[in-house]
């Protein structure tokens, strides 16, 4: 069994456990619902529930099938929502998916592939029972709210590795597996992006539009989650830019270390092509050569070498190229 938790609420405290087959429905009062939770239910399962609470079969399909993008569809009285959890594992971000089935009188979650169980959400809220005792909305609210802020630790973490990242990049060249995993943590943002953004506009909609079930005096509670989405799309803008200046700024790093390199190698090729050139010219054998036959030629010849390699030295010294 999938099940997690099933339980009926009122005025904000636990009542009794429930089974998924129990047709409950209270509709005069708000403050009495099911909070019903699975992990990885099975076809059938979600059916059983699909009969006891009137869930329609296009949400149903969609919460069976999973790898869905964040989304809010309205069938009649009841919404269907859609929300991806995200942690990081072994430095890439994971992903999971919650699909939240809401009614009256009843919230459905069901979590595919995710880490993080609401069981300490469900103490957090039974341990307030006059924030419980508004209702699914609130409940909704809280859900939501805990899958944004899953996120953040996520930046977070990504953000003290390009940092650190950043400051290597100053320090010394990028090896190639540097390279490598910036363009990875790249692409990983990239599709992060792909998450927050629908995630947004789940959260907007519930903020903005007149919602069965979603009362206007839970409206700033949203407004908050979209607070900590906004926070969140910032952080990962950042790292992107800053993940394009640490490469760039590698790049011109290289390239200037590059550039001295071949300045250095340059002069020095310069400096010794001076006695390369008179050891040449010396070294052809004629019979009429300057200073063949003088005493001080060979000396001559020594010093007039030093003379020009110090000068040429000297030079480049003054111009910076050694």
């Amino acid at each position: 069994m999938s099940v997690v938790a099933a339980y009926l609420y009122q005025h904000g405290q636990r009542v009794r456990p429930v089974t998924i087959d129990e047709r409950i429905h209270c509709p005069e009062d708000k403050s009495q619902f099911v909070w019903i939770g699975l992990v990885d239910p099975t076809l059938e399962e979600l059916q059983t529930l699909q009969a006891s609470y009137d869930l329609h079969p296009l949400a149903v399909e969609d919460a069976a099938k999973g790898e869905q993008l964040p989304k809010l569809d309205v069938f009649g009285d009841q919404l269907f929502v859609v929300a991806r959890t995200a942690w990081l594992e072994d430095g890439s971000i994971r992903y999971g998916e919650t699909a939240i089935f809401v009614g009256h009188s009843h919230i459905i979650s069901v979590r595919r592939t995710s880490s993080r169980g609401h069981a300490d959400l469900r103490l957090q809220l039974e341990s307030s029972p006059a924030q419980l005792s508004h209702g699914v909305d609130y409940v909704l609210h809280a859900i939501l709210d805990f899958i944004v802020d899953g996120y953040l630790p996520l930046g977070e973490a990504l953000e003290d590795e390009v940092l650190a990242m950043e400051q290597r990049a100053v320090d010394n060249f990028l090896a190639r597996g540097e390279v490598k995993r910036i363009f990875e943590i790249r692409r990983q943002l990239i599709r992060f992006q792909r998450i927050l953004a629908p995630t947004g506009e789940v959260v907007s909609k519930l903020i903005r539009l007149d919602l069965p079930g979603i009362d206007a005096a839970a409206r700033p509670y949203f407004s908050d989650v979209l607070d900590h989405v906004r926070r969140v799309q910032g952080m990962v803008d950042g790292l992107r830019d800053v993940l394009g200046s640490v490469f760039e700024f590698s790049s011109l790093l290289e390239q200037q270390r590059t550039g001295v390199i071949t300045r250095q190698l340059a002069s020095w090729a310069a400096i010794l092509a001076v006695p390369t050139a008179v050891a040449g010219i010396y070294g052809m054998n004629f019979t009429h050569m300057p200073e063949l036959e003088s005493v001080w030629g060979y000396p001559a010849v020594l010093v007039l070498i030093g003379v020009t390699c110090a000068a040429l030295y000297i030079r480049f010294k003054r111009t910076r190229w050694l």
